[in-house]
């Protein structure tokens, strides 16, 4: 990509703080500017590892400011321009972009490397925590405990031909996760379907209609009479991102069109230059070998020894439990789909095949319920829905959140940009929000990610924190906004609530700040306990506004909403068993010797683990980016480790009358002073006592799901 910048100006955009500069940042400065930067990192590393070595040899007492304060400065410095780099190759995919990202990323796991394998360091950390009248706090100890488990399972501890081995292989493993995402992000870029028959859109919403004309256009295809396409007369150009696929799949009468778009989706990423299959046994190989390395059996025991599962087994345990009261309400739901299938097709269908969950679920749901998903859409405009979940916020943990797009940089017209503020009107945080897919250059699923994290400057001056919010909701169409799914609602207040928990943190030190040095396994609380709130009556009248007459969503409709949230919930969580079990058990039992591939593996996981057979043509395990190009691995139970904690603390408010405004802001400030402020300063089970004022139970959870009593924390 030609410029006429010189050096000195490209080294104005990566500088290590502030809001970047995104539209400046293009692939040739990042080519020339990050290399810049490992050079400047590692002189500083070389500086501090001399000022240490100095301290050490002649037996002074260390300081934390003396060890952790450079050594924050310079990973912060790091995480800022690495993390600019690598969210603009999330959210702005390019050819281009992607190649340096590449071209650059061995050099950074190399410097990350030597950091933290640095003896120096090690022995600093140590001495800091162990040595007498220190003068530490529980908070400073519970970091130095962290970093050194983390300088651990960076390899310190290894020497010569076994550390460079561990290097090169920490090489190989970020290039393979990369490498993981882009596949998946290109095989799903390059499927579609073009529909051009009544009979192929059967059973579709005009909104959905809207939107696949909207991507035939945009593709160049052409009515018969070379009019551009519309929701009407077509063509419809149907892809595989999310807002295209679910709704195809929930209202779609055609069900060999279903079959069709169902297998292209679950063998995403499996074929040809895209095919993920060998790059999954390679990152297992090379993972097995990095935990054996560092004196773990597997990359399980690894990954579980900073978390707050005690092992393997006790996550086991807990999945079984789960899995075994999830399976019997399963067993059951699919046969009443089967059953009302069956009767509603006059026979035609004599079984539920993969491709029809989604069809026979939402027309079972409406008999039941008499609730049409679908049809709600209106009453979910996102500007009222960000309203209701700003009102939501102000009512808990008594902050405003406002607009302030006027000057803030971007890297997308649709990114909106706010300002968290407190009562008084003082800025706390502030936060970006790119809500909508761009499935030609933005990756899919949601996520919140550090923009600028909470910390103090040199001179003194506070740094607010600042958060990426990323979703990949309906974009709008036409003249109307994006029209929300309730499960798109339920996804964008997930996100936010990893966002509060970054942007209303106190804590001082920034390695313990926010999500930062908080046990993966309890990292969903805050976001999971969110999605509570959307069934709230006070909070769900808020924003669910008809988008064209304003007219507030009918109770009747609320009571639906109410009544069905349990339906099928022994097959969705039977879903998330499958996931976190294979997950763990090729993390913890797989490998080349095993006489197995991981697709095997998960095929024979499945057979306790599924109510409907895999397909053939099921290659999931290319697409699970959460393990393989996420930071899931060995992981994935999280979600539900995490979910009785969130029942637990949304069951605080629900004691409480949710109508006495007095008692919702004691409970949401003590919340917001706990679990949103405390971060990783604390364990999370002592957090969450003071939040609670006992350990967590797993009542709440029972309460709001039809499975029988589990016992897992």
């Amino acid at each position: 990509m030609p410029s006429n910048k010189t050096s000195k100006e490209f080294k104005a955009l990566l500088v290590g703080h502030g809001l970047p500069d995104y539209e400046s940042i293009t692939p040739e400065s990042i080519e020339q500017e990050i290399p810049l930067l490992l050079e400047h990192l590692n002189k500083e590393l070389t500086t501090i590892e001399i000022n240490l070595d100095k301290v050490l040899t002649n037996n002074e007492k260390l300081t934390w400011e003396g060890v952790m304060t450079p050594l924050h400065q310079l990973n912060e410095s790091l995480r800022w321009s690495w993390g600019v780099v690598s969210h603009l190759n999330g959210v702005c995919n390019t050819k281009e972009l992607r190649k340096v990202h590449s071209y650059q990323q061995p050099e950074v796991v190399r410097f990350t490397n030597r950091l933290g394998q640095s003896n120096i360091i090690y022995k600093a950390l140590n001495q800091l925590k162990n040595q007498n009248n220190s003068n530490l706090n529980p908070t400073q100890i519970r970091i130095l405990q962290a970093e050194l488990l983390s300088m651990a399972h960076r390899g310190v501890g290894l020497e010569g031909t076994v550390q460079a081995d561990f290097n090169s292989t920490s090489e190989k493993l970020a290039k393979l996760s990369t490498s993981f995402s882009n596949n998946l992000l290109d095989a799903t870029q390059q499927w579609s379907l073009l529909l051009t028959k009544k009979s192929e859109i059967d059973g579709l919403p005009m909104r959905t209609l809207a939107a696949l004309a909207q991507s035939a256009h945009e593709s160049g295809d052409l009515y018969k009479n070379k009019e551009s396409p519309t929701a009407e007369t077509g063509p419809w150009r149907l892809k595989l991102d999310m807002p295209s696929y679910i709704p195809f799949m929930t209202h779609a009468k055609n069900r060999t069109l279903r079959e069709i778009v169902y297998k292209a989706h679950i063998r995403k990423a499996s074929e040809g230059k895209q095919n993920n299959n060998p790059l999954i046994e390679e990152i297992l190989v090379l993972r097995t070998k990095q935990a054996k390395l560092l004196g773990y059996q597997n990359w399980a025991d690894l990954s579980l020894a900073s978390k707050m599962a005690e092992g393997v087994t006790a996550v086991e345990d807990m999945l079984e439990e789960l899995r075994s009261s999830a399976l019997v309400a399963a067993k059951k739901e699919l046969a009443d789909l089967s059953s009302y299938a069956k009767k509603a097709s006059d026979g035609k269908i004599s079984g539920i095949a993969p491709w029809d969950l989604s069809f026979w679920s939402e027309r079972l749901r409406q008999k039941k319920f008499n609730l049409n998903l679908e049809k709600l859409r209106p009453w979910f405009p996102m500007p009222k829905v960000l309203d209701g979940l700003f009102n939501l916020c102000g009512r808990l943990f008594s902050i405003s959140i406002v607009p302030a797009n006027s000057g803030a940089p971007k890297w997308h017209p649709d990114v909106h940009f706010f300002k968290v503020r407190d009562q008084s009107g003082k800025d706390l945080a502030a936060f970006y929000l790119d809500p909508y897919s761009r499935p030609s250059s933005k990756r899919g699923g949601a996520w919140m990610d550090e923009c600028l994290c909470r910390d103090m400057t040199t001179q003194g001056s506070e740094i607010l924190p600042v958060a990426y919010l990323v979703c990949n909701q309906s974009p709008p169409i036409g003249n109307s906004p994006s029209l929300m799914s309730f499960e798109e609602v339920e996804t964008l207040f997930h996100e936010f609530g990893h966002g509060l928990q970054h942007m209303l943190t106190t804590i001082d030190y920034p390695q313990a700040a926010g999500i930062n040095n908080v046990e993966w396994d309890a990292v969903e609380l805050p976001s999971q306990f969110m999605e509570n709130w959307c069934l709230d009556q006070k909070t769900l009248f808020g924003m669910a506004r008809h988008w064209e007459t304003g007219e507030t969503l009918p109770e009747d409709e609320f009571a639906k909403l109410r009544q069905s949230r349990n339906f099928n919930s022994g097959l969705s969580t039977l879903r998330q068993i499958h996931f976190a079990l294979t997950d763990l058990r090729l993390h913890s039992q797989w490998s080349p010797q095993l006489g197995l591939s991981p697709d095997q593996l998960r095929r024979e996981i499945a057979k306790d683990t599924t109510v409907i057979p895999l397909i053939q043509e099921d290659q999931f395990l290319c697409s699970f980016s959460h393990i393989f190009a996420g930071g899931y691995a060995a992981g994935y139970y999280s979600y539900k480790w995490a979910e009785v904690l969130s029942a637990d603390a949304f069951s605080a408010f629900e004691e409480s009358d949710l109508n006495n405004e007095q008692e919702i802001k004691e409970k949401g400030t003590l919340f917001r002073n706990t679990i949103l402020s405390l971060g990783g300063s604390k364990p999370p089970s002592e957090v969450f006592e003071l939040f609670r004022g006992r350990p967590p139970k797993t009542d709440a959870l029972i309460k709001h799901s039809v499975l029988k009593q589990i016992h897992y924390i």
